[in-house]
């Protein structure tokens, strides 16, 4: 992978079997990543980059000023999401097996006491993770149909960068865990663009023409996946 700088912004350039160039600004640093195709050079794409520049540093200060989450102690009264709703969590002590229960306004947080924090993230991370898996398989299986491909499996796990990646070759998707946070919608939205990346791996033209005709609000939704608040995490690249 090679890299652009233009002023104080850096860019990372991927050459790839491809027609067109790609410009994309990840959250949430407002990282800067081209995908060119493999006859470009780079004076081309250096050219392309500041053409852009002007929308680069706006996404980059959209990320900048963008909402994020306090850190997370597990203790009790602290806000916490689940698909898209605020609960707070109630931590309870009790010698057995940890184990978390949803109710209506409330994540209660059953655990042995003096349990570190650390191991009280692992416990609710690992509820958000078999809760995810609850509801992942019928949003699959919707959009199969709709779209008309056939995936073979899909995985959660932590992603520093994305909300989820396809491998067309296995045919598996692996969705981002802080998604069991996020609206169903959004859940949807990026169960949706997966698959379409089963049949169509770029961002092309092509591929925007099958988001439309397959879920003609995924803009709305992307872009309300992008204005919820990022975890405290510092992500990196």
């Amino acid at each position: 992978m090679s890299q652009i700088e233009l002023g104080n912004i850096t860019i990372d350039v991927e050459h790839k079997d491809i027609k067109n160039i790609h410009l994309s600004v990840y959250p949430p640093n407002g990282k800067v990543k081209i995908s060119a195709p493999n006859r470009m050079n780079l004076d081309t794409i250096r050219v392309y980059a500041i053409s852009k520049l002007q929308w680069i540093k706006k996404k980059q200060e959209q990320f900048k000023n963008q909402e994020r989450e306090t850190p997370r102690e597990y203790i009790s009264r602290e806000s916490h999401y689940f698909l898209g709703k605020r609960y707070l969590l109630k931590v309870i002590g009790h010698n057995s097996h940890p184990k978390v229960i949803l109710n209506h306004s409330e994540i209660v947080l059953y655990v042995r006491p003096n349990t570190p924090q650390e191991k009280r993230k692992e416990i609710v991370e690992e509820w958000y993770r078999v809760e995810l898996k609850k509801i992942v398989p019928n949003l699959i299986e919707k959009w199969e149909k709709v779209i008309g491909v056939q995936s073979n499996e899909f995985g959660i796990k932590k992603m520093r960068t994305k909300w989820g990646t396809c491998s067309p070759e296995a045919k598996r998707i692996w969705l981002n865990l802080e998604l069991a946070k996020k609206p169903v919608e959004c859940i949807e939205y990026i169960i949706v663009h997966e698959l379409v990346h089963l049949f169509e791996r770029t961002h092309n033209d092509k591929f925007i023409r099958h988001m439309d005709d397959f879920m003609p609000k995924w803009r709305f939704h992307r872009d309300e996946l992008n204005r919820l608040p990022f975890s405290h995490t510092d992500w990196k690249y």
